[in-house]
């Protein structure tokens, strides 16, 4: 069966991770997907490496593993849009679209003609997706934007990391560039809302999603905290601000993360760690009692973790219904049953690596099932079969084209 999306056609402008993001969902989602990129240079995150993937004797091609993250699924185009001829291209482009992507600067395109004003003239159904630093409005309007801004503006990382005074406190980004990938998906979102309205409506519009914006969002419960009392929350490492037990303890070889969300997982946990004594203990027995005694409880429960190994703690709770888990590496967490199990590796043909190994959507659909077919494309692989095919030019219109210097 098809893809969810497989209607629609979407016009991905857009350059590095937060843009791409959003049309790789769309693409997994079965949408058609076309991609424009720069000649010569392309997208930014091509040159994004070392690490590049290998070809099948084992040596460097030149595509970067950056960008094989956000772009499978996707045609690549190469059209310059400084060029008039490359801007009368994407003009009639987002004219066969259902949707448009892009993340230049406020107002760039707008010197080229493609504005949302402009496209949208051309095709009122367009729904078209801009996502920047700040967004359209505001102070910060036209200030570039970058995910480690983003998670240092938007307060992220002044909650991300150990206390100050602890060997390695001190605020910390994530090790992915979250905020990036939030406001892809929030774009998403959008753009599948957008399309929905279209759907009733016969009309598209323009939507206006910010990293800054999204940052903010993503804060949820901590963001919501500091609302409601006036403070900023500390930096309290893996441990949980409002639920206790839930954090890393060192096993005898190892580490464990526990996370007892209630008191009934507390229980079961003290039955398998041989300290239901603790349960009745009125300085614990409630999960409000346990945050205001932490200091108190977590040194007994960290000597108790020093006592087994990490498979026998995870083997034990995990039988009794307590969440928990090792810390994987990456070769661990791919290495999973679950992960196997779901799809979340799988490797497509590739024209210089012969084939490229990548991580499945978590989209998982029982009428419309996600298929993978296409790999991340290589640089205007796919522009003469766009040109000739959607917008029908001749090979000589192509090839005029080409020596111009607008593809």
């Amino acid at each position: 069966m098809s893809g969810p999306l497989s209607h629609i056609r979407v016009l991905d402008l857009s350059r590095v991770l937060a843009g791409p993001w959003a049309g790789q969902n769309l693409a997994d989602l079965g949408a058609e997907v076309i991609k424009v990129e720069r000649p010569k240079a392309g997208d930014d995150s091509r040159a994004f490496g070392p690490p590049w993937m290998k070809d099948p004797a084992g040596r460097d091609t030149t595509e970067s593993a950056y960008f094989m993250s956000a772009n499978r699924g996707k045609k690549s185009i190469t059209v310059n849009l400084t060029h008039p001829e490359g801007q009368r291209i994407v003009r009639e482009l987002a004219a066969k679209c259902d949707v448009l992507i892009e993340n230049y600067k406020v107002g760039d395109l707008d010197r080229y003609g493609l504005g949302y004003q402009d496209l949208s003239a051309l095709n009122p159904r367009l729904v078209y997706c801009s996502v920047t630093g700040f967004g359209q409005t505001g102070p910060y309007r036209e200030r570039p934007g970058y995910d480690f801004m983003a998670q240092g503006m938007g307060g992220l990382m002044s909650i991300s990391g150990e206390p100050d005074g602890v060997p390695g406190g001190g605020p910390m980004r994530a090790g992915v560039p979250v905020i990036d990938i939030f406001a892809g998906m929030y774009a998403t979102i959008a753009i599948c809302a957008a399309v929905a309205h279209r759907a009733e409506t016969g009309r598209g519009q323009h939507l206006d999603v910010a990293l800054f914006d999204s940052c903010l969002a993503l804060l949820a419960n901590q963001g919501e905290t500091y609302l409601a009392t006036g403070e900023n929350p500390e930096r309290i490492g893996n441990t949980h601000p409002t639920i206790v037990p839930y954090q890393v303890f060192r096993s005898a070889d190892g580490a464990v993360i526990l996370a007892c969300g209630n008191d009934n997982l507390f229980g079961k946990f003290c039955a398998v760690a041989g300290c239901e004594a603790l349960v009745k203990d009125p300085r614990f027995a409630g999960n409000g009692d346990r945050v205001k005694n932490r200091n108190l409880l977590v040194p007994v429960l960290a000597e108790i973790f020093g006592k087994r190994t990490t498979a026998d703690w995870v083997s034990a709770l995990d039988a009794a219904g307590v969440p928990c888990g090792p810390i994987n590496t990456l070769s661990q967490a791919f290495a999973e049953p679950q992960a196997q199990a779901r799809g979340m590796k799988f490797t497509l043909p590739h024209p210089l690596a012969g084939e490229v190994p990548l991580i499945g959507s978590p989209m998982k659909f029982s009428g419309t099932p996600i298929k993978h077919e296409l790999p991340p494309p290589l640089l205007g692989q796919h522009s003469d079969e766009i040109l000739c095919g959607l917008l029908g030019m001749s090979t000589e219109d192509v090839a005029r084209l080409r020596a111009a210097g607008a593809i």
